[in-house]
């Protein structure tokens, strides 16, 4: 199984847990943002940096767009100003910091200056001592589900923003619209038998 569609499968399973109607919207606003004018709404620079490497080592562009041009990293923004209470926000910026130092000790950079190799170093490691999401039937976790960390809740979001893009959900994935439209005179030789349910 290559890369591409095991995070798929892994949004799928991430995107359920976390999926708030006002997040749709969010993803509209991102739509319109040009990438040169993008000023960040709650992350100063050095933060947006971080986010926007981040999301580019997670999901690089290849023959299917990247995060970043889906604008991953600008929905990830506004999700953090226009959701988190000033608890959570602080949280963010704490655990940015605390990710870059843990760079700096061992790569002597903070994460956005690394290579991608050094990059994928630290995603290799934090993958290894990052607790899990519990495994889920239809959709609900199994057990009690302990915090998960930063870098896997943020893993997690950049696949649910990302998946969630009109770019990705449209284009490049299959799309199939819920509850589809809506028909009300059909002939009843369209129909074919009564339906048994």
């Amino acid at each position: 199984m290559n890369r591409r569609n095991a995070l798929k499968k892994s949004a799928l399973l991430a995107g359920s847990a976390i999926a708030v109607p006002s997040l749709f919207s969010l993803l509209q606003s991102c739509k319109q943002q040009n990438r040169l004018d993008w000023a960040p709404v709650f992350l100063s620079e050095d933060q947006a940096k971080f986010i926007s490497a981040f999301v580019d080592t997670l999901l690089p562009r290849t023959e299917t767009p990247g995060a970043l041009d889906v604008k991953t990293d600008i929905f990830l923004d506004l999700v953090f100003a226009k959701t988190y209470d000033t608890k959570a926000q602080e949280n963010v910026v704490n655990e940015i910091k605390k990710f870059n130092e843990e760079c700096k000790q061992r790569h002597g950079k903070v994460f956005a200056d690394l290579n991608m190799e050094e990059r994928m170093a630290v995603f290799k490691n934090k993958e290894a001592e990052s607790p899990k999401f519990n495994p889920k039937v239809w959709g609900t976790a199994v057990g009690e589900q302990k915090p998960v960390g930063f870098y896997r809740s943020l893993k997690s979001m950049t696949l649910w923003g990302y998946f969630s893009s009109e770019e990705i959900g449209v284009k490049h994935l299959n799309y199939d619209p819920v509850p589809g439209e809506y028909r009300g005179c059909v002939p009843l030789s369209e129909i074919g038998n009564t339906w048994s349910l």
